[in-house]
């Protein structure tokens, strides 16, 4: 009964952050849980015609398919690469940036150097992409008429497979770096001022103190978000890499999800599409699983 009253408390308390969660929670029951009973139709030869009810069942067939498919290798290797560049090039840049923001002791230019940095986050996708043919143009673009002046030739780099994935993470890292020193700088500004001052006392250098007091007190976060990161490292930006990749760059930039909507949604094989789809979505949650379980076991960090 004692348990009860406390609820009751608690719930009273919080009923106006309660009530505006609400539309949140309606939002993502209805357009993330409630769709998810979808799945099925990757283990039927669904029909629009016969809905989910009375479409044969044909179990693990679409699952067969794609793993016979020449090139299902192809895509999830492309896939994988590009997370785990995208990780190793990606991930620190925000850290660095964020230290430097905290050294930087004038206001009024670390604020207008954050400014500057998180305004590429809000630039849509199909500009970016523009941007990256008109710079990387081999008729005119800024990058091949450098190259030019040095006595080098023109470089069609959008249709050289080899130079796809270097400009996919490159423009990734310069769009994403800025917003993403936002937590790392809210996990800083949240260290006791006191143990900046015991450092000090100590004798400690501002490296020091960056090296002995910041970075292990936002490790944690540091390694909540590198777990989250692996978890979707089969995830990657496929409206950006169809906006980039051509036929010509297939061998290194056709990833599962652009298979998917090429070989699935193109032809309206639904259910090959929902199989291909959920075999990622398997994967990445294994992903997940293993590195959350090993960071638990290194340093007692976790997401559960």
């Amino acid at each position: 009964m004692e348990r009860v009253n406390h609820l009751k408390k608690v719930l009273y308390k919080n009923k106006y952050l309660l009530l505006m969660s609400i539309p949140g929670l309606v939002l993502v029951i209805t357009f993330c849980y409630i769709p998810m009973y979808g799945i099925v139709i990757a283990f039927q030869r669904f029909s629009s015609a016969k809905g989910y009810f009375r479409s044969p069942w044909v179990g693990l067939y679409y699952f067969r398919m794609f793993l016979m498919d020449p090139y299902a290798w192809r895509v999830f290797r492309n896939t994988l690469l590009l997370g785990v560049y995208s990780i190793l090039f990606g991930f620190p840049p925000p850290i660095i940036l964020a230290l430097i923001f905290n050294e930087v002791k004038s206001n009024w230019y670390k604020k207008t150097v954050q400014t500057l940095s998180y305004i590429p986050h809000f630039v849509s996708t199909v500009i970016i992409v523009g941007l990256i043919k008109e710079m990387f143009s081999s008729d005119g673009g800024i990058i091949n008429i450098m190259i030019q002046n040095l006595g080098g030739s023109p470089i069609v780099f959008m249709s050289r497979p080899e130079w796809f994935r270097t400009l996919y993470i490159g423009s990734g890292v310069w769009k994403d770096v800025g917003f993403g020193t936002i937590i790392y700088l809210a996990s800083i500004s949240g260290i006791n001022p006191e143990i900046y001052e015991a450092a000090t006392i100590d004798g400690a250098s501002r490296w020091g103190k960056m090296i002995y007091v910041t970075i292990p007190s936002i490790m944690p976060t540091i390694v909540i978000l590198l777990i989250l990161r692996v978890g979707g490292i089969l995830g990657n930006d496929y409206m950006k890499i169809l906006l980039m990749y051509s036929p010509a760059t297939y061998e290194t930039a056709d990833v599962i999800s652009t298979y998917v909507y090429r070989a699935g949604l193109e032809n309206a094989s639904f259910s090959y599409a929902a199989a291909v789809g959920l075999m990622q979505n398997i994967i990445s949650m294994i992903f997940l699983i293993t590195t959350n379980y090993i960071s638990k076991k290194v340093n007692e960090t976790s997401l559960w």
